[in-house]
């Protein structure tokens, strides 16, 4: 391990939560290097903090802990894990979906599950409500800080066996691609999509052109638009909207300078889709 300790959780910092994971961990080494990939999730949104964590985890160094900690089942007989991925870095989270996104997109080599009787703070088992703190935090601390080996976090699960959440299977058709409008980004209100590029390539789209976009609410049409496919922003006029690539290899849709989810009106997640058509040369 490489000492870095990246906590992520739905938080937020307006109480001690943050801090009383940070002070376990720095009780277990001084020595860690603790950051922070977010703790604005959504309040119980565990798509949401899969997706943080696949926007970011293989820009981190081999052997980064990660704890995610977005927990709605806390307290329950859900799996507490950690996954070691493909690329090498580690995720200490409860086993609720978590971890969909890096399975799908990055890859998991194995899966253990956390050993309590071992890898829990002291004096904690009375608590049931604070996992984050009592055993993520504490887990992830003696992990990252070398204080046990992966091997020594508890016994190997069936990778395959942890929860996944569903993700939106791309419709092809009529010279189209139909996916979901997955998140946000959210300080500028693009929307981002599950359409993968190499999926979009399907309709030979060339940079500069047109390209129809539909997105609705289940039954409802919420937007249709004719709008230019760009490499980025500045391939539009302030106030104009563009369909391009996101930051994840994924489609997202813009305005440049502006929110399109404002300026439309739309939300993400299940019922969201949105369709782009190759217009007719």
């Amino acid at each position: 391990m490489n000492n870095f300790l990246v906590f992520q959780s739905d938080f937020g910092l307006a109480d001690g939560a943050v801090s009383a994971m940070e002070g376990v961990s720095f009780g277990v080494s001084k020595d860690l290097n603790v950051r922070h990939l977010t703790h604005e999730i959504g309040r119980y949104n565990i798509f949401d903090a899969s997706y943080r964590l696949f926007q970011t985890i293989k820009y981190w160094p081999e052997g980064t802990v990660f704890v995610s900690v977005v927990d709605p089942g806390v307290g329950s007989n859900r799996l507490s894990i950690v996954a070691k991925t493909v690329t090498g870095q580690y995720v200490v989270t409860p086993d609720n979906g978590t971890l969909t996104h890096v399975a799908e997109f990055v890859g998991l080599e194995e899966v253990r599950q956390i050993d309590e009787t071992i890898n829990r703070l002291k004096d904690s088992n009375a608590s049931y409500t604070f996992h984050g703190r009592d055993v993520y935090a504490y887990t992830g601390a003696r992990l990252a800080s070398n204080t046990i080996t992966y091997e020594q976090v508890g016994p190997v699960i069936d990778k395959d066996s942890i929860k996944r959440l569903r993700l939106f299977k791309t419709i092809f058709e009529d010279e189209s691609v139909t996916g979901q409008i997955d998140i946000l980004d959210v300080r500028y209100g693009s929307l981002w999509t599950s359409i993968t590029i190499d999926e979009f390539k399907k309709l030979n789209i060339d940079y500069g052109e047109l390209a129809n976009i539909h997105i609705q609410c289940g039954e409802k049409e919420s937007c249709d638009l004719n709008i230019v496919y760009g490499r980025s922003f500045a391939d539009v006029s302030i106030g104009s909207p563009i369909l391009y690539m996101n930051s994840v290899n994924h489609m997202a849709v813009a305005i440049n300078q502006g929110s399109f989810a404002e300026a439309h009106k739309i939300g993400v997640g299940n019922p969201w889709t949105i369709t782009i058509k190759r217009l007719t040369k």
